[in-house]
């Protein structure tokens, strides 16, 4: 019989390694540009779905990641522990959201290369909702950082079918 203990042991152990990016977080140098890698084939695999249905795929991956995040957290020792990358790999597919109907490397390398732009610069107001705290401030600075993401990409598509 497996005691109360060893199960909370072997609960926070599978939430590190799902908050760590199954140790990406962990790399010595970009974590988070490495993390958010696991993001691309989430992406990918939501291309061509209708839009509703990617929106609450992604809307399920944040609603499981932000406590995911709270807890890992909290299990290393509060804040947003460089370790943690569930943040970017579950927004990343946001990036996305009813633009790609089909599947085209470079719209995914534009996507990769501007979230992690943002992500990594956070211009406003994306630094300023990291310090809310908990999971919620550790994801949502990389929600932010994908919408903007979006937007750029959904205007360069707008200016692209203007000319």
């Amino acid at each position: 019989m497996v005691t109360v203990e060893v199960r909370q042991l072997i609960a926070e152990q599978v939430v590190l390694l799902i908050a760590t990016g199954f140790g990406l977080g962990s790399l010595p140098w970009m974590p988070g540009t490495f993390g958010s890698l696991l993001g691309i084939p989430l992406a990918w695999w939501l291309w061509g779905r209708p839009q509703a249905k990617q929106l609450l795929f992604i809307s399920a991956l944040l609603v499981v990641g932000v406590p995911l995040c709270h807890w890992a957290s909290r299990l290393l020792g509060g804040g947003d522990a460089a370790q943690i990358v569930a943040d970017e790999y579950l927004a990343f597919p946001l990036v996305f959201l009813g633009l790609a109907t089909a599947h085209r490397w470079w719209l995914l390398g534009a996507g990769f290369a501007l979230y992690r732009l943002f992500d990594i610069t956070k211009p406003p107001p994306i630094g300023f909702v990291e310090t809310i705290g908990g999971g919620l401030g550790i994801a949502l600075d990389d929600v932010l950082a994908a919408l903007l993401a979006w937007l750029a990409l959904r205007g360069a598509r707008t200016l692209w079918l203007r000319v």
